[in-house]
């Protein structure tokens, strides 16, 4: 039977979804595996949602319109069995085995190289391999199934599959919601990360300004230069600029209002070699803040800064 254009991009439609809903729902359970093992003392104040947003939303879109593709699809082979023959169905079935197949066998083998090399496994990154390992081999069996016509004599057991795979996915999306907090909180979270990106910025200009002038500047206005491409950053939610407050010769205030308390770290808390862990931990030990109003007192090292040269 002749493909129709209508046929085409259907199969194609479909099977681009499944390939992005797979990627996405891996992606989702990556970051729970890294939510749940990440140290103690870093869950509540880490999120992974960055990640998890991108798989979160691609899996409510992309996973309903594979569904529906797939029953429009299968629809119409039981009105038209010929076009069980179409080559563009037959070629991406075949194409989506060996996609699968070849996933879970590079999967198999990144473990054998990890583990052959000394490295060391932990339960992370087992889990990861585990997850892909399972996800993959599910899709491989589905689709050799289908191309051996086994869901066409046992068509309750595809239901009952797709209604299986639809609450684990269903599950995930609403799991996420309580691992990532509110969109108000994760808007909160943004504001705050910025705030500290902001007073970094500024305690560096003002770091700069010692070392040209050999003083602090009385203001914060000071330190603002057009010419030379210098603004001072403002609160990304109010628009007020920051405090600065001048203590001493060598010492200065630098003050925000935060959304949500940030705890410092100890520093011998484990990371394990994750490199987000490993930023959040350094920026703790310098930033760590309660709910309101906080302000940081900074010192300028005459020694660790060299002064200007005296003009002759």
């Amino acid at each position: 039977m002749k493909t129709t254009p209508k046929d085409f991009f259907l199969w194609i439609g479909a099977m681009i979804a499944l390939y992005f809903s797979v990627g996405s729902f891996i992606k989702l359970l990556f970051e729970y595996i890294d939510r749940f093992t990440a140290p103690t003392a870093l869950l509540h104040i880490y999120s992974y949602s960055g990640g998890m947003r991108f798989a979160l939303a691609s899996m409510i879109v992309l996973f309903p319109v594979y569904i529906v593709l797939m029953r429009l699809l299968q629809k119409d082979i039981r009105l038209h069995p010929e076009k069980k023959e179409l080559w563009v169905r037959k070629w991406l079935i075949i194409l989506t085995i060996f996609a699968a197949g070849a996933g879970m066998l590079i999967d198999l083998i990144v473990l054998l190289i990890t583990f052959l090399g000394g490295e060391l496994v932990t339960i992370a990154f087992f889990l990861k391999v585990l997850t892909v390992f399972l996800v993959f081999s599910s899709v491989f069996y589905y689709y050799i199934q289908d191309v051996r016509g086994e869901w066409e004599k046992n068509e309750k057991a595809s239901k009952n599959i797709g209604y299986a795979v639809g609450f684990m996915v269903l599950v995930g999306i609403v799991g996420s919601f309580f691992v990532m907090g509110s969109p108000a909180q994760q808007r909160a979270y943004r504001f705050d990360k910025d705030r500290i990106s902001a007073l970094q910025n500024i305690q560096s200009t003002v770091e700069q300004y010692y070392r040209e002038k050999g003083e602090l500047p009385k203001s914060i206005s000071e330190l603002k230069d057009p010419l030379l491409s210098i603004y001072i950053p403002t609160d990304p939610e109010t628009g007020k600029e920051y405090s600065y407050e001048v203590v001493d010769a060598t010492h200065f205030k630098i003050c925000a209002t935060f959304s949500l308390p940030f705890e410092n770290i100890a520093k011998d808390t484990p990371t394990k070699g994750d490199w987000r862990l490993e930023d959040l931990k350094r920026t703790a030990q310098d930033w760590s803040h309660k709910a309101g109003d906080v302000c940081f007192t900074r010192t300028v090292d005459p020694k660790r800064i060299a002064k200007p040269l005296p003009v002759k």
